[in-house]
């Protein structure tokens, strides 16, 4: 399988970061960020300085497209435009992959929250011919990612690991291994997310995500990317790739933006993460 070229750790290109990136072009840009990912929804439809101020940043690094809207498991038909949008918008910005959530957000209107899909054979087809028309109309693979939630699906036929495998065969489709929420999911569910990880076909996995959460109590986790990461996950990181191979990551942060400084100190621990597997990878080989 041909996965898209990337590599090393990526930030979250955020609006609210452009200040601080433009000054960065003009004297030495931080060399941690190999590559950037942005919600194609957020851009779509900009035109002047805005349009401007991203093609500044498409012309010099590698983006990638992490949807937010497209809802795969919803009962709706998909949203074609949107894809076909988000087909030019690639093309015109030379970006190599789109991602979305294995999860639902709509049903005639948006739900604003990313709802579990009942893991059962019927959803898998369903989800997976679905997956398979966004491929069509992209004309490449896309990758799902599994999403963070707070109530659990209704009981169904697999748990979520044999749900996203049997979508991932059925649809041959792309993973988006998001580490934080399956830390999240796992406090919440009260499940081993080692076990969860080692479950994971790493053949498939294009690349990963981290970010921080909010913690509302002691067996509840929300998922809010407007915090820093914080230890237990990158612990989780440093599994996770021992489990499965230091594969890009992203750094999302979507809320309480801090300075670039601050969120390039964890794009930099990513890096360090992952330097110090492939090392330790090239010294077992």
């Amino acid at each position: 399988m041909t996965l898209p070229r990337l590599s090393g750790a990526g930030l979250g290109f955020r609006r609210d970061l452009l200040p601080e990136l433009q000054v960065a072009l003009k004297s030495e840009f931080p060399r941690a960020i190999d590559f950037f990912e942005l919600a194609p929804e957020n851009w779509i439809d900009l035109g002047g300085r805005h349009a401007r101020d991203l093609r500044q940043f498409t012309e010099r690094f590698t983006f990638v497209c992490h949807g937010l809207s497209l809802s795969l498991g919803g009962p709706t038909p998909l949203d074609e435009l949107l894809l076909r949008k988000i087909k030019v918008f690639m093309a015109e910005h030379r970006m190599p992959l789109y991602t979305e959530h294995l999860s639902y957000c709509s049903d005639h209107g948006h739900l604003y929250d990313l709802m579990p899909i009942p893991p059962t054979e019927e959803a898998v087809q369903y989800v997976a011919r679905r997956i398979r028309r966004v491929q069509d109309i992209l004309e490449q693979k896309i990758a799902i990612e599994n999403a963070s939630y707070y109530v659990a699906a209704p009981i169904g036929e697999m748990d979520e690991p044999s749900f996203i495998n049997a979508v991932l065969q059925e649809a041959d489709c792309l993973l988006h291994l998001d580490v934080n929420n399956i830390y999240v999911n796992s406090v919440n569910f009260k499940f081993d997310p080692l076990d969860y990880l080692r479950r994971m076909p790493a053949e498939r996995i294009v690349y990963m995500h981290m970010a921080g959460h909010y913690r509302e109590a002691p067996d509840l986790i929300i998922d809010t990317h407007g915090a820093e990461v914080i230890d237990p996950v990158w612990q989780l990181l440093d599994a996770t790739y021992a489990l499965l191979g230091a594969h890009p990551t992203c750094l999302e942060r979507d809320f309480n933006i801090p300075p670039l400084q601050a969120l390039l100190a964890e794009v930099q621990r990513i890096a360090e993460i992952q330097t110090q597997h492939s090392h330790n990878a090239a010294r077992a080989a």
